[in-house]
């Protein structure tokens, strides 16, 4: 027998309709939050950031692609990385079902990466994605958008992640579960691994100038993470114990 409380139809349906306005006002807030994310004030980007591409060198206004907004995942995929993040790979097994629908609505979506573009396409032909990936390698895009930092940055409390400075970093005796995994995961330690960090930034072109409207990282991407919005509806939750995802071509591998 479960021990999960458990009722009638009836019981169910009183107690359902209560959350069935909770769940309407949350819905409520989410709108009122996109409004303001629409209203906070743009700031121009002047300097000439440089990508390289599947097409070749490309300016930040070139990833717009005709669009007047670009959408950027910032996946974490450092020069050193011999593979893409693992919870990186996870939230980007959805684009490519809506990249398309993005692209239709006057929205282009990429993913940047501090890796060669070399290593990139190899990493996408392998997971199957479509969506466009480009190389900000020896560049300042990562770092003036916060998901880049240096080894200095780190030894000397230099890092400013998700709007809040950290402290020096210092190796611990095992180490965080997450992290030494996920270092593994990607061929490096736990030091190179997490110099690189996730986000996502909104940008607009208008009259031929580029402007960035929106950044957000860490639990700011839960909502882009299509997975856990389906774990969230299922009658356990996350349930989560550790880590247990895996990139989508490694459950069968034991």
């Amino acid at each position: 027998m479960t021990k999960h409380m458990t009722g009638t139809r009836k019981e169910w349906l009183a107690v359902r309709l209560e959350l069935l306005e909770a769940e309407k006002e949350l819905t409520r807030r989410s709108d009122e939050l996109a409004r303001r994310r629409q209203e906070l004030p743009w700031v121009r980007v002047d300097k000439a950031y440089r990508f390289e591409t599947d097409e070749g060198s490309a300016a930040l206004a070139d990833l717009f692609r005709g669009r007047s907004q670009l959408l950027v995942y910032h996946f974490m995929f450092g020069p050193d990385y011999k593979a893409g993040c693992p919870s990186c790979s996870a939230i980007a097994d959805g684009f490519n079902g809506f990249a398309t629908h993005l692209a239709h609505h006057d929205v282009m979506l990429w993913a940047v990466s501090r890796a060669q573009l070399a290593k990139l396409q190899a990493y996408k032909r392998r997971m199957g994605w479509t969506f466009p990936w480009a190389s900000s390698f020896g560049g300042d895009f990562n770092a003036d958008f916060s998901v880049g930092f240096t080894e200095g940055q780190q030894r000397e409390g230099g890092v400013e992640y998700n709007y809040r400075r950290e402290p020096a970093w210092q190796p611990r005796e095992g180490g965080d579960v997450g992290p030494v995994a996920f270092a593994a995961a990607t061929g490096t330690d736990v030091a190179t691994y997490i110099r690189e960090r996730p986000g996502m930034s909104a940008f607009t072109l208008e009259d031929r100038v580029v402007y960035h409207t929106y950044s957000t990282y860490a639990r700011g991407l839960d909502g882009l993470w299509g997975m856990y919005q389906w774990l969230d509806r299922a009658p356990r939750g996350r349930n989560e114990t550790g880590l247990w995802w895996r990139r989508h071509d490694e459950y069968d591998k034991g």
